[in-house]
C-alpha cells in the first residue's frame, strides 16, 4: 500500500504544471497622433504635412489549454491628411495651394488590421513555438502576412534565444496625381505588388541580479512596387507649369524595385533599487539605398507606490539621406530614380516622453466579468530639424477574466 501511495503522489506531481496563461486577458489600446510640417511628399517636398490619426485596438489572449495560447489583435487606423488630400488639389472651390488642404476623397481613410497568433510552450517551458497570420486593408492597399518564431530558454531560464521569420505580400491599387492621369506621356507602374521577407535573431541574458541585456539583428528584403504612386516630383530642367498656386508634377516618385535592410541593436536594463529602473536602447540601421541611421533612447521608470509608476523617457534619432532624394524642384529628368519624400532625407529628431502606469495584480476594480489589472497612459513629443512636429497620446487598459 505504501508503494502504491508513493507512485500515485509522483504521478500527480509530474502531471501538474503552471499554465502559460491562467485566464483570458483583454487589452484595450488607443492612440491619437497629430503632426504638422511643410515638406509634403504628395506635393513634391513642399506643402502642408498636417495629419491626424486615431487608432483604437483590442487584443484578446485566450488560453486554449495549459500550453497553448491564441491571441487576436484587431484595430483600425482612421486618419485625416491635408497632404494626401492634394492628390487632386483642384476638387475644391478654393484656389489650389500645396499649403492648403483640398476636400477630396483622399483626404481621409481607414486602415483595418487583424493579426492572429498561436503559441505553444513545451512542458518545461524552455521551448516556445508561435505562428501568425496578418491581414490589412486600406482604400489603395491590401496586405496578407504570415510567419512564425521559435524561442529557446536555457541556463535555468537566464538565457533566451529567439529566431523569427515573416513574409508580407502586398498589393497596391495605384492612385496617381490628378494632372497625370490623362497625360499620354505618363508611364504607370505595370506591377502593383510588393513582397517583404524578414528574418530576425534575438539573444537575451540575465547578467546579474540587477542587470539584463539583449541583442538583436533583423534582415529584410523587399521586392516590387516600393514607390508611393501619388507622391509628386518636379524637375529643375523642365519648365514649371503652375495652375492657380499649385506646381504640377513632372512625374511621380520612382524608386528601385528592391531594397535590402539590416538593423541591429541592443538593450540594457539596470535595476537600481525598488523605486528606480533604467532602460537603455541603441539600434543601427543600414540599407542599400544609402540610408544609415542611429537610434538611442533611455527610459527611467520611477515607482511612486506599489501601484503607481512614472515613465519619463527620451529618444534621439539621426539618418543620412537616400541616394535618390532631393528637395522640391531639384531633380533632373535624366535620373533613373528620384524622390522628394523627406522621410528619406538627411535629418535628426528628438522625442520627449512621459507616462504614468497603474498596476493592481489583485484586480479589485471590475467591469462585468473582467478585473482591471493595469492602466498605462503616455504622451510623446516628436521634433525633426526639418520642421516636422508631432504629438502622440496613447493609452492601454489590461483586463483579466475572473
Amino acid at each position: 500500500m505504501v508503494v502504491t501511495a508513493q507512485e500515485t503522489e509522483q504521478e500527480t506531481t509530474t502531471a501538474y504544471k503552471k499554465r502559460v496563461l491562467e485566464s483570458t486577458e483583454v487589452d484595450f489600446l488607443t492612440s491619437y497622433y497629430s503632426q504638422e510640417g511643410d515638406n509634403a511628399a504628395v506635393t513634391g517636398g513642399i506643402g502642408t504635412e498636417e495629419l491626424t490619426d486615431f487608432t483604437p485596438t483590442i487584443v484578446v489572449s485566450v488560453p486554449l489549454n495549459d500550453d497553448d495560447v491564441l491571441t487576436i489583435d484587431a484595430g483600425i487606423s482612421a486618419y485625416t491628411s491635408a497632404s494626401s488630400s492634394n492628390v487632386d488639389p483642384f476638387d475644391t472651390n478654393e484656389s489650389a495651394n500645396p499649403f492648403v488642404a483640398s476636400s477630396g476623397a483622399s483626404r481621409q481613410d481607414v486602415l483595418t488590421t487583424v493579426v492572429g497568433t498561436y503559441s505553444h510552450s513545451s512542458d518545461n517551458r524552455n521551448n516556445i513555438w508561435s505562428a501568425n497570420l496578418a491581414l490589412a486593408n486600406e482604400y489603395d492597399y491590401f496586405s496578407v502576412g504570415f510567419g512564425g518564431s521559435y524561442t529557446r530558454l536555457f541556463n535555468e531560464k537566464n538565457t533566451e534565444l529567439t529566431l523569427k521569420a515573416n513574409v508580407f505580400l502586398d498589393t497596391w491599387n495605384a492612385i496617381y496625381p490628378s494632372e497625370l492621369r490623362d497625360n499620354p506621356g505618363f508611364i504607370e507602374f505595370d506591377d502593383e505588388s510588393r513582397n517583404s521577407y524578414s528574418l530576425g535573431v534575438g539573444f537575451s541574458q540575465i547578467l546579474s541580479k540587477k542587470l539584463q541585456g539583449s541583442l538583436s539583428v533583423d534582415f529584410i528584403q523587399q521586392e516590387g512596387l516600393l514607390s508611393t504612386p501619388f507622391q509628386r516630383v518636379q524637375f529643375n530642367d523642365v519648365a514649371d507649369v503652375i495652375v492657380e498656386e499649385f506646381t504640377l508634377a513632372d512625374d511621380i516618385e520612382r524608386l528601385p524595385d528592391s531594397r535590402f535592410k539590416i538593423a541591429s541593436g541592443g538593450r540594457l536594463h539596470y535595476y537600481i533599487n525598488e523605486f528606480l529602473l533604467v532602460r537603455t536602447f541603441y539600434r543601427y540601421y543600414a540599407d542599400d539605398w544609402g540610408i544609415n541611421s542611429h537610434t538611442a533612447s533611455i527610459e527611467v521608470p520611477i515607482k511612486i507606490t506599489d501601484k503607481l509608476t512614472l515613465y519619463p523617457s527620451y529618444r534621439f534619432y539621426m539618418q543620412t539621406e537616400a541616394d535618390y532624394f532631393a528637395p522640391f524642384n531639384q531633380h533632373v529628368s535624366t535620373q533613373e530614380f528620384y524622390t522628394s519624400d523627406y522621410d528619406l532625407s538627411d535629418f535628426n529628431a528628438n522625442q520627449y516622453g512621459f507616462g504614468i502606469g497603474y498596476t493592481d495584480i489583485f484586480t479589485k476594480t471590475h467591469v462585468w466579468k473582467f478585473g482591471l489589472k493595469s492602466i498605462d497612459l503616455r504622451f510623446r513629443q516628436y521634433e525633426r530639424n526639418s520642421g516636422l512636429k508631432a504629438s502622440i497620446f496613447s493609452g492601454g487598459f489590461n483586463f483579466v477574466m475572473d
